[in-house]
């Protein structure tokens, strides 16, 4: 298919994916345990549906950050990883990103696309992404998945253990809040300038949207699903697998 055959889709012709995958996953399990990319939920590794997604996407190319010395992807299926490159990360989220858009750098347009999802989302929605591609093709930023907070939000005095509790300081108005999910895309150049200009700084930056915001510029937020949700916790997987069963026979009987 042709780049203006693709774009009239409501795609972006020149579309490129990070999928960073270098995270220590130090919320998820004891140290030394499996790393939750590799963990298996509903007949696959986390990564390998969260590959499976960003490939039913038709990118230009993949490139798969992994933690320094991992060499677990290997295990993954060939035909997932055919034509996938696989590059080490950096120290935090922010830094591997930006090794992924590194590896880009000599075959991506600055203004071609890069589309960044966090491996730990494996129910991800490929038409989620695909509405998303639609929105931010003509945006003249960018934008994000994300979900409409549905719950009331409390502020701790002080942050709470991982296994703790802590004393309420205040409750927050939720009007006009989301949480942010991945994708996350904007222009190639663009995003690698923010995410140096934020390092620069000294500013932290989560996601790629809150490093395109610290340039002054406001991404687009485009209505995700709920079960696009972080495997944060152990329990996690249980949740993931539920999803991803539930699809799978629902495309069974459609």
């Amino acid at each position: 298919m042709t780049d203006e055959a693709v774009a009239g889709a409501g795609r972006p012709a020149g579309l490129w994916v990070v999928l960073p995958a270098a995270g220590r996953a130090t919320r998820f399990g004891a140290p030394g345990e499996v790393p939750k990319q590799y963990r298996e939920v509903a007949g696959r590794t986390v990564l390998e549906w969260s590959l499976a997604a960003m490939r039913a996407l038709q990118p230009r190319a993949i490139v798969l950050v992994v933690a320094a010395g991992d060499e677990r992807w290997r295990a993954l299926s060939p035909r997932l990883l055919a034509g996938v490159e696989v590059v080490p990360g950096g120290d935090d989220r922010a830094a591997s990103v930006a090794c992924g858009l590194a590896a880009l750098a000599t075959r991506a347009a600055p203004d071609d696309f890069a589309l960044v999802h966090d491996v730990a989302r494996p129910c991800v929605d490929v038409d989620d992404c695909r509405r998303l591609l639609a929105a931010v093709a003509a945006h003249p930023v960018g934008g994000l998945l994300a979900a409409p907070v549905p719950d009331t939000l409390k502020r701790s005095a002080v942050p709470a253990p991982d296994d703790g509790s802590a004393a309420v300081e205040a409750t927050l108005p939720r009007d006009g809040l989301w949480l942010a999910q991945t994708p996350q895309v904007f222009r190639h150049a663009r995003l690698r300038a923010a995410l140096e200009a934020a390092r620069a700084a000294g500013v932290v930056v989560t996601d790629e949207a809150s490093a395109i915001e610290y340039t002054g510029a406001r991404p687009l937020l485009v209505r995700g699903s709920q079960d696009n949700f972080k495997l944060t916790w152990a329990e996690d997987l249980a949740r993931a697998a539920a999803v991803l069963g539930r699809r799978a026979r629902q495309a069974v009987t459609a």
